[in-house]
C-alpha cells in the first residue's frame, strides 16, 4: 500500500499543506521544528487515531485555531481507502470512504503504518508499559479478535478493581470477574507469545544486516507463565488483591526483554546498540505486517540518519523491501548523505509548508 495523498489543515504547525508522495523513497527535508515530524504525525493519526509524541488532542491543534482536520487517500492492492479525521470542539470524528466510524476502534486496520522515531529507543531502555502498548497497537491493527480481546480484559479489569476497592468486596463477585478476565487474558498471552515469536526472528536478521557483528532476541516475558491456568492465579491471590485493591498479577503487566549479545539491552547495551535494536524491531514489523496482509505498510523513518553512521545507513536502506513506501525525514541532505537519496522524491518543509523539490 502507499499513500497517494495527505492534506493537513491545522495539525501542530501546519497550518494547510497538500502532500503527493511518490510509491517509492520520499524525503522530507529541512531544519528543526519546521514541521517535517508533524507529518509523520499526522498520518499515523489517521491510521491508528492516536499520536506517538501525546494522548492530548488539544496538544495537536495548531495555536489558535478552535481544531484540526486531516485526510488521507491510500492506495491498497486491490482498492482505495479514504481516510478523514477532525477535532473540533473537543470532539473526535473519523470517516472511512465516507462513512462515519462509530467507534474509533473501527479504523483499525484500514491502514497500516510502521513508524520510528527517535523516541522508540525508550522500547529497549523504558518502562514494561511502553512494550505492551507496542505490542497491543501492533496486534490490535493485524487481528480483530485481538482488540476484542484487549477491549474486554480492560473492561473486566476496572470492574474487577472497582471491587477490590470495595469496603466489604464480595468475594462471589470477584470469582465471576475472574473467569471472564482469565477467558480474554489468555487470547492476549497466546496472540502475544505468537507475535513476539514472529517478530523476533525477523528483528534478528534486520540487526544482522544492520550492526552485522552482534545478535538480538527478543523474549517475551509473561507475568503469568503458562503452567499456571489464569482463574486458578486470579483466586489464589484474592487476598492480596483486597489488600492492595487492585489486580496485582496478569497480562496486564507483561513484558518483553530485548537481548543483545547475550546481555539484557537495557542495562548493557550501548545506546547506539539501543537505537539499532529499536529499528530492527520497526524493519522486522514491516516484514511481519507485509506476511500477515500481503502487502507492505507504509514506513515513515523520523530523523534515522541522525542515529545511524554511513556504513549502518547503507545497510538500512538495502534491509528495506523495494516494493515499500518509504517516507523518510531529515535535517540535512548534502553531498554527505550516505543513502542514494537521488533515487526518490524530495520535499521541503520550512514553516510548516511542504514544498516539492
Amino acid at each position: 500500500m502507499h499513500l497517494a495523498q495527505l492534506t493537513c489543515e491545522n495539525f501542530r504547525g501546519l497550518t494547510s499543506i497538500h502532500f503527493q508522495p511518490t510509491p517509492g523513497l520520499n524525503v522530507l527535508c529541512g531544519r528543526n521544528a519546521q514541521g517535517k515530524t508533524s507529518v509523520l504525525e499526522a498520518i499515523l493519526y489517521l491510521a491508528t487515531s492516536k499520536s506517538h509524541r501525546t494522548n492530548t488532542e488539544k496538544e495537536l491543534v495548531q495555536h489558535g485555531a478552535e481544531g484540526f482536520r486531516l485526510s488521507a487517500c491510500v492506495q491498497r492492492n486491490d482498492r482505495a481507502v479514504d481516510v478523514a479525521a477532525t477535532w473540533w470542539g473537543g470532539a473526535k470524528r473519523f470517516k472511512v470512504n465516507g462513512v462515519a466510524q462509530t467507534r474509533v476502534s473501527d479504523i483499525l486496520g484500514k491502514v497500516n503504518v510502521v513508524l520510528f522515531s527517535p523516541e522508540d529507543v525508550a522500547l529497549v531502555k523504558g518502562a514494561a508499559g511502553l512494550r505492551r502498548r507496542f505490542l497491543d497497537m501492533e496486534l490490535s491493527q493485524l487481528q480483530p479478535q485481538y482488540l476484542n480481546a484487549l477491549q474486554q480484559y480492560r473492561q473486566v479489569l476496572r470492574q474487577r478493581n472497582q471491587v477490590l476497592r470495595e469496603r466489604r468486596p464480595d468475594s462471589s463477585l470477584i470469582a465471576v470477574w475472574d473467569t471472564q478476565l482469565a477467558a480474554h487474558g489468555a487470547t492476549l498471552m497466546r496472540e502475544r507469545g505468537a507475535f513476539l515469536e514472529d517478530l523476533d526472528a525477523r528483528a534478528r536478521a534486520a540487526y544482522r544486516a544492520i550492526a552485522a557483528e552482534e545478535n538480538l532476541n527478543l523474549v517475551y516475558q509473561p507475568d503469568v507463565k503458562a503452567a499456571e491456568p489464569l482463574e486458578d492465579l486470579f483466586r489464589r491471590t484474592h487476598a492480596s488483591d483486597i489488600r492492595r485493591g487492585m489486580t496485582t498479577r496478569g497480562p496486564h503487566l507483561d513484558d518483553f526483554e530485548f537481548i543483545i549479545a547475550d546481555r539484557p539491552a537495557r542495562s548493557f547495551a550501548s545506546q547506539g546498540q539501543q537505537k539499532t535494536a529499536a529499528l530492527a524491531v520497526k524493519l522486522a514489523e514491516l516484514e511481519l505486517v507485509k506476511s500477515r496482509i500481503g502487502e507492505y505498510p507504509i514506513l515513515m523513518l523520523d530523523e534515522v540518519l541522525a542515529e545511524l553512521d554511513e556504513r549502518r545507513a547503507e545497510q538500512l536502506q538495502a534491509a528495506i523491501g523495494p516494493e515499500a513506501q518509504c517516507l523518510l525525514t531529515t535535517a540535512h541532505i548534502d553531498a554527505r548523505t550516505p543513502l542514494p537519496l537521488a533515487d526518490g522524491a524530495r520535499f521541503v518543509i520550512e514553516g510548516g509548508r511542504l514544498e516539492a523539490q
